[in-house]
């Protein structure tokens, strides 16, 4: 039995914003940007559009490739959408910028919305590693029960709307996009997904925070609201952490899946820095060009990082039938992990 990945898709908003329009509003460059973090553009939301919109767009590509329609008439795309969208048995959304606070999931609307009427949704939070998390909630519902076969996994995040825009050290980093991956429980013999290793060091809650709306730290009557829920960051220790983690990440990946360098074909990490890609390379011995990064166009769009990336590398047949990859996330929590996946 295998849990196999037969659909891709990604979206992000039509606003594109580049180092040189942040530069504008802010006392920064790109070459700053650039040579700290390798980002050199992102996408923004408009005002009127919430994580549900962008998870929907992912969603619907990724089930119209699993139907077999690639084609760009949005039109077919979206009948083709539909048909399977009815056999999706549970849908898990990853994000950290969910349309409501609490209640409902983003998930139930994006349930509703692309039509998989009766599929079980709920949406997980563990930030940037939110997409890893979720395809192994996802395969281990499929895997308990007889009578699931479809899954769709998305991260989807509007990091834009939780970003305080006064702050460079943080404001230049993210961006808002979606991506999302069908998988189907069949009876192919190792393919597909095949392990997973998931982790979290809570020690480090405070390294990654939105401090304000929640139980600890509520609205109270007559405050006055001077500044809206944002990301606040320490960015020497998330750092620090993730360049720890990936490189431990992909070492208990290789040795618990038995695999050699040379076995991979390709790693897709969290785009969140390309330094700490380039330190984790150094480390392990492991060449950068296995690592796959597009965070120079994207920024870092947190839970939807490595679903984007996949299926960049899946529509442009940069990844084939049988290909190792190895996925590897970090983030908030603190969270990290990743998978092992026969393409």
């Amino acid at each position: 039995m295998a849990i196999e990945i037969i659909g891709t898709g990604k979206a992000v908003p039509h606003k594109k914003v580049s180092n040189d329009d942040l530069a504008a509003r802010i006392d920064t460059s790109d070459e700053w940007i650039r040579s700290h973090t390798g980002i050199g553009y992102r996408y923004i939301a408009d005002e009127s559009d919430a994580c549900s919109n962008l998870a929907c767009e992912a969603a619907k590509n990724a089930l119209a490739m699993a139907a077999g329609y690639s084609g760009a008439d949005s039109t077919q795309r979206d009948r083709a959408a539909v048909g399977i969208a009815e056999t999706i048995d549970v849908i898990i959304l990853a994000t950290v910028t969910a349309d409501y606070y609490g209640t409902p999931s983003t998930a139930c609307i994006v349930q509703d919305r692309i039509g998989a009427h009766g599929a079980a949704a709920m949406d997980i939070n563990a930030a940037c590693t939110g997409f890893i998390y979720g395809l192994e909630t996802a395969a281990g519902l499929l895997n308990i029960s007889p009578h699931r076969k479809r899954a769709l996994v998305i991260g989807a995040e509007v990091l834009s709307k939780v970003i305080n825009w006064n702050d460079r050290a943080t404001c230049v980093l993210f961006g808002d996009g979606a991506g999302a991956a069908v998988i189907e429980k069949t009876d192919a013999d190792k393919t597909g997904l095949l392990m997973s290793l998931l982790f979290a060091d809570g020690s480090g809650n405070e390294s990654l925070v939105m401090r304000r709306g929640g139980t600890r730290n509520p609205f109270k009557k007559g405050e006055v609201i001077d500044a809206g829920i944002c990301i606040e960051m320490n960015g020497q220790e998330v750092y620090n952490f993730a360049v720890k983690a990936i490189t431990s990440t992909i070492d208990s990946l290789m040795k618990a899946g038995n695999i050699k360098i040379d076995d991979i074909d390709r790693i897709v990490p969290h785009q969140a820095n390309a330094r700490i890609v380039q330190a984790a390379s150094k480390r392990l011995g492991i060449p950068l060009e296995k690592f796959y990064l597009n965070i120079e166009e994207y920024a870092n769009t947190s839970s939807a990082t490595i679903p984007i990336a996949l299926d960049e590398m899946n529509r442009s047949g940069f990844l084939k039938k049988g290909d190792l990859i190895l996925t590897v996330g970090f983030g908030g929590g603190l969270t990290y992990g990743g998978n092992i996946i026969y393409w």
